[in-house]
This record gives C-alpha cells, structure tokens and sequence, in this order.
C-alpha cells in the first residue's frame, strides 16, 4: 500500500517517473494526486444541457451517425462531413483530407473527439478535431488492425499499441472522462495511467481537516475528495470533489496569511503617538484647505497603529487623485515628532522627485530645518535616486545616517546596503505593486535594536476584495473613495484611428485649444523609441503619420516627409511586431505638424536624472504646453493645469494602468480629458476593453474588470515572486464566499495555536497546498 508521501519512482518504476517528473516536477503521491484534471470528456449528456461557448475547446464522446464527403462550393476540393450523436445533442464535424480519415469516420463508430466550439446557424460544430477511435459494442476499436487516432489524442492512439498498451478502454464507459493537463511526452493517458495505478495502492489519506469542521462546511473527506476528482461518476461527484479540494487551497493561503500577521503582531515597533505642539499640529494649522471626511477618518485610524507599540501593517488604496500622499504625510509627521525617522519608497525616479517637490512645497518652513527662517520644529527632506552624482548621494546619505532628514524619499536606491538610517520608525511605500517581495522586505531590517518600523503601503489601483483578503490578506485596509471637493470627473473618449481619421485630427486640435486657454496636455506612448528599443526601427514601428495628418483644421505644415491618408497604418507583414508609436518620433513630429504653434517638450526614463528634474520642473511651472512622454508619467505626478491626455496605441496598456495614467489630468479646477486612440477596429476585444474604461470613473469597478481579464497569474504577483502560482481550482475571481470562510477559520485556529502545534494536519495542509517557494513568497510579501 502507499501513502501520500511516497516516491513515484517506487511506485511506477523509474520509466515512468522520470518524464513525470521532468515535465511536471511530480516526483510523490501527493503531487501526482494534486494535479487535477482540467476538463473531462463526457458522452454528450451535459452538452444536451449547457451549450460551450464560442472558442471554447470541447472533448466529447459521440457515435458517427452521418458521414458524406462533398465538394467545397467555392473552390475546388473536398471535405468528409459528418453528423455525430452524443446523448442528447448532435454536432455537425468537418474534416478535411476526406481520403485520410473517411475509413475511420464512418456511420457506426464511435470515437473522442476533440476541438474548438464554433456556431453556424444556432448548431453547434467541429472543424477537423482530433478524434480517438473506441471500442464499439463487440469490444473491437480498431480499424485495419489497429487503433486509430489523429491530432491532439493520436498519442492515445499510439499508446494502445503493443502488449503494455497505456489505456484501458474500459475507461471510455465511464459517464465522464478525466483529460489532464498534458506535454508531447507525457500525454493525458500516461497521466491517467499512472493515477489509476496510484489509486488502486493507496491507502485512506488522513483527513487535516477536524470532522466537525467538513460538517458544519459540508465538506467531503480529503479522502474521497482526491478519490472523485480523478475517478467521478458523475458530474456531482466532480463538484463536490473540487468543492473540498478548492476549500483545502484557500486555507493554505489563509493560514500562512494569519500566521504572519499573528508574528508581527508579536513584534516590537516604536510607540508614537501624536503630539499636541508638535510638527504635526503645526502642519495641520497652515493647511489652506479641509480635509475630506474619508481622509479624517483613515488618519484616525492610521494614528491609532502608530501609537501602539508593534507594527502597523497597513494598505491605503484609493482612487487616482483621493488625497492619499497627503494622508501619509501627516502620518509620517506624527512619527518625526517622535524622534524617528521615515523612508518614503517610490517605483521611479521622476515619481521620488515628485513627492520631494510637492512635500517641500507643503510642509514650506516646516521642511527647512538648519537653515534661517526655518519653523521651530522644522524637518528636513532627502532625495535618494540611482541617478544622482557623487556629491549629491554623499549628502543624502549623511542627513540619513545623522538623523537630519526625518524624511527620505527615494527609489530601489534606498534599499543598497550603504543606505543607513539614524533611526527608521516608520516605512511608505508607494504603488506597492510595482516593488518585489525582496524589495519590499529589504527596508523592514533597518531600524534600530532589532525594532520593526511601521508599514504603510499606498495604491491608486484599488484592489478587489479577494485580492486583498489573499495576497495581502495580512494587511489591514484602509480606503478612500471620496475626491478632494471641487474635483470634476475625467471624461474619456475612444477614437479608432482607422475607422474616424478626423477625430485624431480633433484631438491634436483640441490639445491647442486647451492650451490657447492657459492649461496644458499629455500625450502618451507605450515605447521610448530613442534606438534602444527592442525592435526599434523595424518594420514594425508606426509612423506618426498613421495619427494625426499634416495640421489642424485648414492650416496645412510641411512635414519632413509625404504624409499618408489620415489614419492609416503601413500594412504589416506577416510575423513582424505590433506597429506602436514611439515617444521619440511622437515628439519630433509633434512639434512639426499639428502642435507646432505650442511649446512641446519629451519625457521619458531613459533620459538623464537632471533632465528629467529639469523637463518635469518646466512643465510644472507652465513652461511646457504638452509634455510628450511614456509611462513615468503614471503615479504620482501632479500637475493641476493639465486639462488634456492623449494615449497613443491604448490598446497596448493594461485597464489598470489607463486608469492610473487618465488620473494625471482634471487634477485643478477645470474639467479633465483623456483621449484613448487605438488601431484596433471597434469590434474586437481589446476595443470593447477601452470602451469599458472609458465607460467609468470607478477604480473599483474596473478592478474587478482587469481581474476578469487577467485571472489570477499576474494579479497574485508572481512574476515578482519568480515562480509559477500554485492555486489549481481556487479562482480569486469567482471564489469570495470560499475565500472568505477560510479566512475566518484560519484567523480562529492561529488566535488559538500560532504554530499549529495542536493542528499537524493543518500545518501539512500549508506545505501541501503551496510549494516551498510560496510560502516563502507569501512570508515575505
């Protein structure tokens, strides 16, 4: 008999374990068990109740009814079409090569099939889908001596062949068909081969989950669950199997959440509470405006965490322009007042210099400390970026160390080594998602006498709830919804370059009209284009012709080259990139055709530090009408005159990320506009996904629409992470509920046993249900 910890090698004999593990990295029991069938084939009845839907690939078992092979009607040729009968439901099949299949396809076979849904005329159909030939009513799937197949399930075929033949066809009786997750070297069969034997040995898996517990869920047992999901019978069984099995992941994730955020309960962290007379109330009384009921309410609360003596750990998330710097702020105030120090962690170089100028230009004297004039408890503000000379990094470095700059803003600089803090009580990071775990984590070890500073991390991408509750499930969340009184919604439009060429020329001449008035512009690009550009150069760059044509409204410019009908991209080639516009090219031909008559001016991060402070400088104090730029633009900046935004190529950027870049404009008192153009044709889908952002305001919303749209993989953080994730039947998308009930129960168990030292199941349930390399993540994250 074998447990759940044994090796495959053991069991299977190393031929088969080898590919196994190879392919997969399934080297035991248990992982072979976990990985679970991604779809079964049926013989049709489900398909008589739910019809797939389009594209979506199907595998069936059905009995050929009707084969005829015709004539293609217009061109010459011919293809077999047949009718096939599963259960209740009939699919017309089409193959083409009618004198390769039509001997196996034949009325009377009964075979698996394979392929895409498609629709003609309310029916459903297959074209050329692989197919498995099996056994009829006398036993015998072959067809000339041997079994047939052909595409995906030809490796079904071959591997019937032979005295150790791979499939028992006795499986094809089955009502439901388990078909895996599979390579060119390990196909579906050999999997389920190597399950059915697995299974046959196996003895009862111990249950982690205490029995009063699977009752009041009504859970089926570990067991049975590892049982059903690769042997149903029906397709109850596969429900409840993946109902147990989707449970036992949640509260993997949840228990290794609470766990940790049981140990930095368990922390030491500075006490600061705030100070009557201090440089907090100080700020306080020279605001020149009120604060929102929102922002009151989350400085309560983030005040509250800094005045205990263990750690705060908590996420601020809230809409573009919410007032969240201000808010973290007055937090960091509160904190200087006690003698500690802050370090504000930002994702680039342009946002760093950005919160130091508008910080500096908030806190006026009161971030002046040592110098005349300045306000009695007065701070001071360092800037620490990759890209700062010598001296000015010696001169951070040393008001850090001593303990001048009570704040120290800067990038991934400030996480080197040489970084020393006199006394780091408090840590912000801004836009958390644009940092790695590692990253994140390097700051925590830098306060003093082994102390663990206060953690505020901020994001302008509201999180959906399932998000939050997993990978920053050990968090505490505090939102602000609510925009700063006087602010106007963005208005955002999309323009199909190729479909209306006249509204690109309205948008360059709308840019001049909003700077004719006072106010200024953005347009954006998804590339640099400055020749170190993957591809730069190639046939695949876009000319910025393809956007806008020779002037605006009847004043016609010189170009410096024949300009194109408006809004037409060169014709790509097969197998070259997406043609895109590069902010290099934008900007030069910018300031010769539709926006000559405005001063224009480049951004980008490639550019040097200065020039960067330099370009932003100018564009904050009115002496660039548009500022031509890429994505560095994206968080952060804040410049109120800005009324206008154009994005190039919107189809490129993620839903997220236009949110965030629309927010940079209507940030004053006028009404902001973004421009979203795209070469995409109205019909397709990335087309209706910039609809959809255009469509609302609501960060939330469109939250949950970029989740819907990029499932779990990128939004877990993995790529951060470096690994694969491992949550196989729990969606973060459609699973709250079961989110949720493991969250309270993990949360119960560790307020009761923090190690699990009582619970050994459900200390193996953690390692069970993520690999080594996830947990680790989740610990550090």
């Amino acid at each position: 008999m074998a447990s759940l910890s044994d090796r495959l090698d053991h069991l299977l004999g190393v031929k088969a374990a080898e590919p196994l593990a190879a392919d997969f990295d399934i080297t035991t029991v248990e992982d072979l068990l976990r990985h679970y069938p991604h779809r079964y084939a049926t013989q049709g009845a489900e398909l008589g109740d739910t019809r797939p839907p389009e594209g979506a690939h199907i595998t069936m078992v059905a009995t050929v009814v009707k084969a005829d092979v015709v004539s293609f009607k217009s061109r010459s040729g011919k293809m077999l079409r047949t009718v096939l009968s599963s259960d209740t439901q009939r699919v017309e099949a089409t193959f083409f090569n009618p004198h390769k299949v039509a001997h196996a396809i034949k009325p009377g076979v009964r075979a698996m099939f394979s392929g895409t849904a498609k629709y003609f005329r309310e029916q459903l159909q297959l074209t050329h889908p692989s197919y498995l030939i099996l056994p009829t009513g006398d036993g015998e799937p072959t067809v000339g001596g041997r079994v047939r197949g052909s595409g995906e399930l030809a490796g079904m075929a071959r591997s019937t062949q032979g005295a150790d033949s791979g499939i028992d066809m006795e499986i094809f009786d089955r009502e439901l068909i388990p078909i895996y997750p599979s390579t060119r070297d390990v196909e579906t069969w050999t999997i389920a081969r190597c399950v059915r034997q697995v299974l046959d040995q196996l003895d009862v898996v111990p249950d982690p989950l205490p029995e009063a517990t699977r009752r009041e869920l009504d859970l089926i047992d570990l067991d049975e669950a590892l049982r059903l999901v690769h042997q149903p019978e029906s397709k109850r069984d596969v429900d409840r199997a993946r109902e147990r099995l989707r449970f036992d992941e949640a509260l993997a994730l949840q228990l290794v959440l609470a766990q940790r955020r049981h140990a930095v309960d368990e922390r030491v962290a500075p006490s600061c509470p705030p100070h009557a007379d201090g440089l907090a109330a100080a700020f306080d009384a020279e605001l020149p405006f009120t604060l929102t009921d929102g922002q009151l309410a989350v400085a309560e609360e983030i005040s509250a965490d800094l005045s205990r003596p263990h750690p705060m750990n908590r996420l601020l998330q809230g809409e573009v322009g919410s007032g969240k710097t201000i808010v973290a702020l007055r937090a960091m105030l509160q904190v200087i007042d006690s003698g500690r120090q802050c370090a504000l962690l930002a994702p680039t170089e342009v946002l760093a210099a950005q919160h130091a100028r508008s910080m500096r230009k908030m806190l006026g004297s009161l971030a002046t400390a040592g110098e005349l004039g300045a306000a009695e408890h007065a701070t001071r503000i360092a800037l620490l970026t990759g890209s700062m000379t010598v001296g000015q990094k010696r001169a951070a470095l040393n008001e850090t160390l001593v303990g001048d700059a009570g704040i120290v803003i800067g990038t991934h600089a400030l996480i080197q080594d040489n970084v020393e803090f006199f006394d780091l009580g408090m840590i912000v990071v801004d836009e958390q998602h644009r940092f790695g775990v590692e990253q994140r984590d390097a700051l925590r070890g830098r306060a003093r006498d082994g102390s663990s500073p206060h953690v505020l991390v901020m994001t302008a991408t509201p999180i959906p709830r399932t998000i939050a509750m997993t990978v920053l499930g050990d968090l505490e969340t505090s939102t602000l919804r609510e925009l700063p009184r006087g602010r106007s919604p963005i208005v955002s439009n999309v323009v199909s370059a190729s479909e209306k060429p006249a509204w690109v020329d309205r948008a360059w001449a709308r840019i001049c009209e909003e700077v004719a008035e006072g106010r200024q512009a953005y347009v954006v690009c998804s590339r640099i284009g400055d020749g170190d550009d993957e591809g730069d150069g190639d046939p695949g760059d876009l000319d910025l012709d393809d956007f806008f044509t020779a002037g605006t409204g009847s004043e016609q410019v010189a170009q410096p080259k024949k300009a194109k009908a408006p809004g037409k991209a060169k014709a790509k080639k097969q197998g070259e990139a997406p043609q895109t516009a590069a902010a290099v090219a934008v900007y030069e031909q910018l300031q010769v055709g539709p926006l000559s008559s405005v001063r224009v001016g480049l951004l980008h991060g490639r550019l040097p530090s200065d020039e960067k402070d330099a370009v932003m400088a100018a564009f904050n104090a009115g002496d660039i009408d548009v500022l031509v730029c890429t994505t560095v633009v994206e968080v952060g900046v804040d410049v109120p005159n800005a009324t206008v935004m154009v994005i190039l190529d919107a189809d490129r950027f993620g839903v997220s990320q236009l949110h965030q870049l629309r927010g940079r404009v209507g940030r004053g008192a006028h009404q902001g506009l973004c421009i979203l153009i795209t070469a995409s044709r109205p019909e397709s889908p990335p087309h209706r996904r910039l609809t959809a952002v255009a469509g609302t305001n609501d960060g939330f919303e469109l939250a949950q629409l970029d989740l819907a749209q990029r499932r779990e993989g990128d939004v877990l953080g993995v790529a951060q992470s470096g690994t694969t994730t491992t949550l196989r039947l729990l969606s973060l998308l459609d699973h709250e509920d079961v989110i949720e009930t493991a969250r309270s129960l993990a949360h119960r168990v560790v307020a009761e046993d923090p190690g699990l030292a009582n619970h050994p199941g459900l200390a193996s349930m953690v390692t069970a249900g993520l690999d080594a390399e996830g947990v680790r993540y989740l610990e550090k994250s």
